[in-house]
């Protein structure tokens, strides 16, 4: 992963995220709404999840050492946990004030908080797709939850602008529409929650989800002279890089030199063509 880009892309994070709970906050009290609040509340814990992003990359991109001979990378699924639970807290602190909120009578929001949550929504979007972008680029687990976080701002503001939307539309007795928004949102938070702890814990748990990468290994594979056939196949992710441990049928006839230099071979023409891969350990098998 390349430090100065990853960590880039969280400051930039961290930036907007501060701006919204600034925004969210204060136009949900002038306006209101508990949604924005609650809102703009969210919005300080993704600041906080951010940070702890930023600690994952800069813990992960230490070099390897006598007792991390495989480098610091498992630090990004270990954090992203915390952050799905930052996530999963935020949710559940939501849904619980709104249901206080429904169950008390409150004045209707005030018309300027749907423009607020426009231009919200359209900016979360924005640094969504910046910030995912640029995870995708950097094969990073962490960045993309960071990114989630984004998401989820958008919903939940997606969700306030609809509740709002519906209680200054219908009028007196509808003032809690923004609350029961906010309810839906935190469910779609949750769900989202599940997404991205998901693949972390695959991660961590080094599961068999590469089929892609696998077949493009057995691809370059093939092209390199003095490869017979490719078997077995297993492939580790550590932070943002690949690990791949390869089995590879050469013939049974040729010198151990020979054998031994067509691995270092496949093992370089691998790391060049496919990108992230840090390293390849080649078991050579004899054609039988």
């Amino acid at each position: 992963m390349k430090p100065n880009t990853a960590q880039k892309t969280i400051y930039l994070s961290i930036v907007s995220s501060l701006a919204m709970v600034v925004v969210k906050i204060g136009a949900g009290w002038l306006g209101n709404s508990f949604a924005l609040i609650a809102d703009g509340l969210e919005s300080s814990a993704d600041v906080l999840a951010s940070l702890l992003v930023l600690f994952a990359l800069k813990y992960a991109n230490r070099p390897p050492d006598d007792n991390h001979p495989y480098g610091h990378g498992k630090a990004e699924p270990l954090i992203t946990f915390v952050v799905v639970g930052f996530l999963v807290a935020s949710a559940s602190f939501i849904a619980y004030q709104s249901i206080q909120n429904i169950r008390t009578p409150h004045k209707l929001p005030k018309p300027f908080t749907l423009i607020v949550l426009a231009v919200i929504i359209i900016t979360k979007e924005i640094f969504y797709r910046i910030i995912m972008r640029r995870a995708k680029q950097l094969n990073s687990t962490s960045i993309k939850s960071d990114a989630w976080h984004h998401r989820s701002d958008a919903i939940t503001s997606l969700a306030a602008f609809t509740g709002i939307g519906v209680a200054l539309y219908l009028g007196p007795g509808y003032e809690a529409a923004d609350d029961w928004a906010a309810l839906i949102a935190c469910i779609i938070i949750l769900y989202n929650s599940y997404l991205i702890f998901r693949p972390a814990l695959g991660e961590l748990m080094d599961e068999n989800v590469y089929d892609e990468l696998v077949q493009q290994v057995r691809i370059v594979s093939a092209g390199v002279s003095g490869i017979i056939n490719t078997e077995k196949c297993y492939v580790r992710k550590i932070g943002s890089l690949y690990y791949i441990d390869l089995h590879a049928t050469v013939s049974g006839t040729i010198t151990v030199k020979h054998g031994h230099d067509i691995a270092h071979h496949l093992e370089a023409e691998l790391i060049e063509q496919i990108p992230h891969v840090a390293k390849v350990l080649v078991h050579i098998e004899p054609d039988n």
